[in-house]
């Protein structure tokens, strides 16, 4: 195609909601107050807007994800003003889910990629799982009202339990449906090694949700 054809077929859409996804892997955030989003996603912005990083530390703004051996994180950036803000993530699919005032979901801290100042959140850890091939899981928990903007390694699968998943391939699931953790020891005799698969999440209510996604995302994305 032409420059000027490339060019209007590629311009960001006009009008629509504060979070509003360009194409599957780039989301363009309508700032007007204030929107959080995972450090190091901004590719691009316009407007007046400012941005603050927000250190690790426990209880307030942290990091998404908390490593146990370094207890280093991914920050948060504060994004103040107005204009437009258009963030991605390694190329991963961009899901964008509206919590009502009642309604919250936990993610994995790697899948978190924006969500705006209406959002309650705080960061938790399944320690059960410490000793897992996946050292451990850190979620945020984030609570509605407002628009969240999670990712994911190709398109999600959303499953209804009771079902048991794969931590380092489980995004996030429904917050009344807390897992609990379980060993299968039949996978860890599989072709004579361990598999990190022997460790699972175990849900139960069959109320809740759970996604996960076709990949196995083992340790903080840089």
């Amino acid at each position: 195609m032409d420059v000027d054809t490339f060019i209007n077929a590629n311009r960001p859409d006009e009008g629509g909601d504060t979070f509003q996804l360009e194409s599957s892997k780039l989301l363009d955030i309508a700032v007007d107050g204030t929107v959080l989003t995972k450090a190091g996603a901004m590719v691009a912005h316009d407007g007046d807007l400012t941005f603050t990083g927000k250190s690790n530390a426990e209880g307030g703004l942290t990091g998404f994800i908390k490593s146990k051996a370094t207890s280093e994180g991914t920050p948060v950036m504060e994004v103040e003003g107005t204009g437009h803000l258009y963030v991605a993530d390694q190329g991963k699919e961009i899901q964008i889910m509206d919590l009502n005032e009642d309604e919250s979901i936990s993610v994995n801290g790697n899948d978190v990629l924006a969500f705006e100042s209406s959002i309650d959140y705080s960061i938790s850890t399944i320690g059960s799982l410490a000793g897992s091939a996946t050292g451990g899981l850190t979620n945020v928990f984030l609570e509605g009202p407002g628009s969240v903007a999670i990712t994911t390694h190709g398109d999600p699968l959303v499953l209804t339990p009771p079902v048991k998943t794969d931590p380092a391939a489980t995004v996030a699931w429904s917050a009344d449906n807390s897992p609990s953790s379980s060993v299968n020891r039949s996978l860890s005799d599989m072709i004579g090694q361990s598999s990190g698969e022997q460790y699972q999440l175990e849900f139960s209510n069959p109320d809740g949700f759970v996604i996960v996604q076709p990949f196995e995302e083992v340790g903080p994305q840089q």
